[in-house]
């Protein structure tokens, strides 16, 4: 990954952590907790694909392991992030830019689905059944919902981000510029090429019309 890139997962990746941790967490809602680190993770991976999806989904979940109050095993949530951005970054579209609203939305409610089943079964593997009593059905609803209700505050804003990241000014500033002189070159000249021949001649125009103006204007009889 580019260092832009990384600057910009670990920066959206720890507000994202620190709002759930301390907001999201604390509104007691029922059934699941909004998972804004999850749709963090899909935003950047719907904008750079199934690898980049892997490396932030691995990071941001091995980071939510290792902060407070994590009480489960450091790894578990770096797993079902590092599935979700990578499958998540299959769905990305050419050019990085969405159609409709939506793709996005399916693939939010797909990723609660598959990240709260993933989470509870590595759970159970593992030897953590609090899935069962909570109710699994109800995880999955909420979490749905709730990620659903989130996405298009949050999902939006995260992938026009890191695309922004991605372009180079310079180099458009730089395009942008060649292509301005290529095409003057073929509306004054008919090739993409400056003939000096023809800029003396637009300026001896220019020259006798300011001299025809002048005559006119002095009331002088031109012949």
């Amino acid at each position: 990954m580019r260092v832009n890139r990384i600057l910009l997962s670990v920066s959206l990746v720890v507000v994202a952590l620190v709002i759930q941790v301390s907001v999201l967490a604390r509104l007691h809602l029922p059934g699941a907790v909004p998972d804004l680190l999850l749709l963090t993770v899909l935003g950047l991976a719907l904008v750079y694909g199934h690898v980049g999806g892997a490396l932030v989904g691995f990071g941001a979940g091995l980071l939510a392991d290792l902060a407070p109050p994590a009480d489960h095993a450091a790894g578990r949530y770096a797993l079902v992030l590092c599935v979700v951005g990578y499958l998540a970054g299959l769905v990305k579209p050419e050019n990085g830019r969405l159609k409709s609203a939506a793709g996005p939305m399916a693939v939010v409610v797909v990723a609660a689905a598959v990240s709260t089943l993933l989470y509870a079964g590595v759970g159970a593997l593992v030897g953590d059944t609090a899935a069962r009593h909570v109710g699994l059905p109800g995880l999955l609803f909420t979490a749905a919902l709730y990620d659903l209700l989130l996405a298009p505050f949050v999902v939006p804003g995260i992938m026009a981000l890191a695309r922004r990241t991605e372009n180079d000014p310079l180099a458009e500033t730089a395009s942008a510029a060649q292509t301005t002189d290529i095409s003057t070159g073929w509306v004054a000249g008919g090739t993409g090429l400056r003939i000096g021949g023809q800029r003396n001649g637009l300026r001896v125009k220019a020259a006798r019309a300011r001299v025809a103006r002048a005559g006119r204007i002095k009331g002088v009889k031109r012949l």
